[in-house]
């Protein structure tokens, strides 16, 4: 079974992003997958701001997203990019981090405004840590989605959900055909 890492750069406990991506990562389980979740702001924070690439959290951090085949990267965007803690965490992965790994990336926000903030901002910093490839992502508006009570799931728009299946599938497929990858 493949190990696929979800990792998840919102700064809020319960937020839309985290909740979309609980929802990937169980597609990705039900394809059969290995899914492992890395919340960045569980991460202890001195760690992440100090570089501090020696601590426990970090390197375990790192060598979960060593061993996978496949990332999932999901944040909010704020302010036309990515998140801060996201960055930090980004920043402190080796040089070629995403090496050999195929990258889905996926944003949730408040504006349409922000719609380009993948293929601008995020996409160069995934594509700089070299991975093989980096399928075409999704934004999402936060009005799209409604998170359930328990925090682990979303409903999502019918429209979104339909480019959001389209995109999971191009991520597995990406996977599959890159075997030795």
């Amino acid at each position: 079974m493949s190990l696929i890492v979800n990792i998840v750069g919102s700064p809020s406990a319960d937020s839309r992003t985290l909740a979309l991506s609980h929802s990937v990562a169980a597609k990705l389980s039900g394809q059969g997958f290995e899914v492992e979740t890395i919340n960045v702001r569980d991460l202890p924070a001195q760690d992440l701001l100090w570089g501090r690439t020696d601590s426990p959290a970090l390197r375990d951090a790192f060598a979960l997203v060593e061993r996978a085949r496949g990332v999932v990267v999901a944040t909010p965007i704020y302010k036309a990019a990515y998140t801060g803690v996201l960055k930090s965490f980004l920043d402190l992965l080796p040089q070629f981090g995403l090496k050999g790994k195929i990258v889905l990336p996926l944003a949730t926000g408040g504006t349409i405004a922000h719609v380009l903030a993948l293929d601008y901002a995020l996409r160069p910093v995934l594509s700089s840590l070299g991975p093989t490839h980096v399928v075409a992502g999704l934004f999402i508006l936060d009005k799209l989605l409604q998170r359930h009570p328990d925090g682990r799931g979303v409903d999502i728009d019918p429209e979104i959900a339909g480019r959001l299946d389209l995109v999971v599938a191009d991520f597995v497929a990406s996977l599959r055909s890159n075997v030795g990858g």
